[in-house]
């Protein structure tokens, strides 16, 4: 995808027997190679297609990578998040005087 001079990628599963530019089973993200930190993936996916026998080209597998390493902290430390707590926000509902 993308024009001339500005290459733009899309993510994809395909079967290694269908063309090169045939059918994708399945697209799971894309990536602009112009700007390395826009690219966007379904980490969840990729790791399914994975397991049933995919092999990720080596950019791929990069960027799936870079994709864990983003997702992980996030997910394993939520008192980092900026959710407003009950203790924080107070109510509004409790009787003022």
């Amino acid at each position: 995808m993308g024009t001339r001079n500005r290459p733009f990628f899309r993510i994809v599963v395909a079967d290694s027997r269908s063309p090169r530019d045939g059918e994708a089973i399945e697209e799971i993200g894309h990536y602009n190679p112009r700007t390395p930190l826009e690219f966007s993936i379904d980490v969840e996916r990729a790791e399914y297609w994975v397991s049933k026998g995919a092999q990720p080209s080596e950019r791929v597998r990069s960027l799936l990578k870079r994709a864990k390493k983003e997702v992980g902290p996030q997910a394993t430390t939520p008192e980092k998040s900026e959710d407003v707590t009950p203790e924080e926000g107070g109510s509004t509902d409790e009787g003022t005087d």
